[in-house]
């Protein structure tokens, strides 16, 4: 028996996960790791600690699986993407990583758009300049860490820092390179336009592979670190929400996807390039060759469920039910969490308001309120934030007849539920619950002939579990608190930026 390891590098640890030839799950461990928020809005993580993470995931599943280093056919690798990891010539990490959801880069925005301008931008890279993205990571770099910019010889992302401690080898594929707003996304290639107008040398990028493209092996000090066989293939990968969509079988149009990680992404693949006028929703390559998606994006999803458990439910701390807790408190509360609403902008916002500066909030609270009301209503500002996303994706004539669920919303009855009756839409999830971990695995199944090509190995191994139709006289409830939390951010936002 082969199995194929798929790693994701997540921000809150690294999940590791073996997959047989039949796709049955051997084994999954996750190694979580800190994130460190300097300054409001900021986030920063040491790409040592990614590191560290998955050489103990990887050990601890080989020992857990008791799966021989030899049996392990492929690795795929799946990470967080727009995260910037700077190298020096010698590949040496220069300073700790600015993360997808940091927001400190709104001066690099609106230099980006202001040299280049929002239609070239929708030309040569499909996507609005946004705080998130690497591009104003390399400006900030340059503009406030001079010394750091001159020893700067490679940025690199997440996935693609562990495949270069795993190989030597600096590379990354599409979908990947597509979040970084350096590549020309309809023409699957880097954007020298855009790097020559920020004057930026295009050697800081490194080379292009295709997802399932063997990019490097594992060397001899991985191997010896990880426990490892030398020389296992190692493929390009995929960004983690790309991974995630083939982790549920989405790699074709005319469905969409959910997932709640630490943000929350709502997906939809398409056979071309369509980039959204407004610029709301991301345009991104697929993991799948000549497929697309577009992507609207929340930045704090699970983490605002994760902030509410921590910050207003101390008592549940460290306990492996303190989910479930929350959820049954939430439950018993009617649709619309007896008025009040949650934003939930604890990072800023990416879709639909494009503002970093966006924050979180309660508002109607009033004395009858309890914690169990708060927690229903994280829980649907949540779903309404993910509705904002596929109101746009349905908005740009994307036909899409059910969502498909992964990650933590995927996992509670009562969320599943609650998404359903808040978006209008089935939902349904698959019989596998490695999330992007998964994808990775199937990826480095494809690249060393396991199966012929993506669409293959995702027949042979998911089956979709009955979809939850979701309750029209309930959805019909949702339409008031929908509407007050649409109304919520520019009233909000007008008291913030003054």
């Amino acid at each position: 028996m082969r199995y194929f390891l798929g790693l994701d590098i997540g921000t809150s640890g690294v999940k590791a996960a073996l997959v047989d030839e039949k796709g049955g799950v051997k084994g999954s461990v996750t190694v979580a790791h800190p994130l460190s928020t300097p300054r409001p809005g900021w986030a920063e993580q040491k790409p040592e600690s990614w590191w560290k993470s998955t050489v103990a995931a990887i050990k601890q599943l080989l020992a857990s699986s008791r799966v021989k280093a030899n049996q392990v056919a492929s690795i795929g690798l799946s990470g967080q993407m727009h995260s910037s990891v700077f190298l020096d010539s010698e590949g040496d990490v220069i300073r700790p990583a600015l993360l997808w959801c940091d927001g400190r880069t709104t001066e690099e925005c609106r230099e980006i758009t202001a040299r280049v301008g929002e239609q070239q931008l929708r030309e040569w890279v499909s996507n609005p300049a946004l705080e998130g993205f690497t591009l104003p990571k390399v400006l900030w770099l340059r503009k406030h860490e001079p010394a750091a910019f001159a020893r700067l010889s490679k940025v690199v992302l997440a996935k693609d820092y562990i495949r270069y401690r795993l190989t030597g080898v600096l590379a990354t594929e599409p979908s990947d390179a597509s979040a970084t707003l350096m590549y020309d996304t309809a023409h699957l290639r880097w954007s020298h336009p855009i790097l020559e107008a920020m004057d930026l040398d295009p050697s800081i990028v490194p080379e292009v592979g295709a997802s399932t493209e063997v990019l490097g092996k594992v060397g001899s000090r991985a191997a010896k670190a990880t426990g490892l066989a030398k020389d296992t293939p190692v493929v390009g990968g995929g960004a983690d929400n790309a991974c995630g969509a083939v982790g549920v079988g989405l790699v074709s149009p005319g469905e969409a996807v959910a997932s709640w990680g630490t943000s929350g992404t709502v997906l939809s693949p398409t056979a071309e390039p369509l980039v959204d006028p407004a610029m709301r929703a991301h345009t991104f390559c697929h993991a799948v060759p000549g497929t697309w998606y577009l992507m609207g994006v929340m930045l704090t999803a699970g983490g605002a469920f994760g902030w509410h458990k921590r910050e207003l439910a101390r008592e549940l701390r460290g306990k492996k039910n303190a989910n479930d807790v929350l959820n049954r408190e939430a439950e018993g509360i009617a649709p619309g969490a007896e008025g009040i609403t949650f934003l939930p902008y604890l990072q800023g916002e990416r879709t639909p308001h494009r503002d970093a500066s966006a924050r979180g909030a309660f508002v109607g609270l009033t004395l009858a309120h309890r914690r169990a009301h708060l927690s229903r209503a994280v829980i649907e500002g949540i779903c309404f934030g993910m509705r904002d996303s596929l109101t746009i994706l349905r908005d740009l004539s994307m036909r899409i007849d059910r969502v498909l669920l992964t990650g933590g919303g995927a996992t509670s009855r009562f969320i599943r539920k609650m998404q359903a009756d808040v978006y209008g839409l089935p939902v349904a999830r698959v019989n596998r619950e490695e999330g992007p971990a998964y994808g990775a695995a199937l990826l480095g199944a494809v690249g060393v002939g396991a199966f012929p090509d993506v669409a293959a190995a995702c027949r042979a191994t998911l089956r979709r579990l009955p979809a939850e139709a979701p309750d029209l006289e309930t959805h019909e409830k949702y339409s008031a608190p929908y509407h007050r939390f649409r109304m919520l951010y520019p009233a909000l936002r007008s008291v913030i930026a003054s």
